[in-house]
């Protein structure tokens, strides 16, 4: 485990940081001396997340939210305070064809994707301009700009969510608020796995490396992009897919 100081006296939001990608991200941010509040649904999960970056030494607490409600949103806002960085993990994704997805799963998916990072960034980035610095990063998908036979509504949802980062990057980043996406490809998490079940190697015949990535190769970007390193970064949404292949192997 390293240690760093890049990130002390830091104060960060992850959401969905109680598996996968943002709990990675979350220790990540920890371990460079950042205070992390975590989110997530679930409060069991939430306060064993918040234990293991206790037991390494690092400052941290939870806050149970649904980002499916917009009221609960803002409350997360609230309850987490002023923050230096924001990340907006937390993600729903549902890959039926079109047309069975019915109106609900795609209001969920727009909700949780797309207007959740709407709302923490509206309530917590004027903060960030006001104290003149700050950094939020949001977790997109190569579904935003790699088409599938199913799925419409979730890369809709990611495509949004690649479109506010540069609308917000030209609207906080004169007052010292950078925003930036990292956009990754197949990753190997707990919710891939449950999704693919028996076909999970499968994944790792997707790219050019031959391999799926693991949810610490994806915190070590964000906590590039969250840090002083990437300081002249603004407006990039930054490709961890393990290179692209336009079709699989044979």
């Amino acid at each position: 485990m390293s240690i760093s100081t890049a990130l002390q006296g830091r104060k960060a939001l992850v959401t969905g940081a109680t598996s996968g990608i943002g709990k990675s991200v979350a220790r990540n941010l920890s371990r460079q001396g950042a205070t992390v509040v975590l989110h997530g649904r679930d409060q069991a999960r939430g306060e064993a997340a918040v234990k293991e970056i206790t037991a390494e030494g690092g400052n941290a607490r939870f806050i149970a939210a649904d980002l499916a409600d917009a009221d609960d949103t803002l409350r997360l806002a609230a309850e987490a305070g002023a923050v230096d960085i924001l990340v907006c993990n937390a993600g729903l994704y549902e890959f039926t064809s079109t047309a069975a997805t019915d109106a609900a799963s795609f209001d969920r998916q727009i909700a949780v994707n797309t207007r959740a990072p709407f709302l923490l960034v509206g309530a917590l980035a004027p903060g960030m301009a006001e104290r003149g610095r700050g950094s939020i990063v949001l977790v997109g998908s190569r579904a935003a700009r790699q088409p599938a036979p199913i799925g419409a509504a979730y890369g809709a949802s990611k495509a949004g969510v690649e479109v506010l980062t540069r609308y917000w990057a030209a609207e906080f980043g004169a007052s010292g608020v950078r925003v930036n996406t990292v956009s990754p490809g197949p990753v190997h998490t707990e919710g891939v796995q449950a999704m693919l079940g028996e076909h999970i190697a499968a994944l790792d015949a997707t790219n050019a490396r031959g391999r799926a990535g693991a949810p610490a190769e994806i915190a070590e970007i964000v906590s590039f992009l969250a840090g002083p390193a990437s300081s002249y970064v603004n407006g990039a949404v930054l490709f961890a897919d393990g290179g692209e292949r336009s079709t699989l192997p044979a």
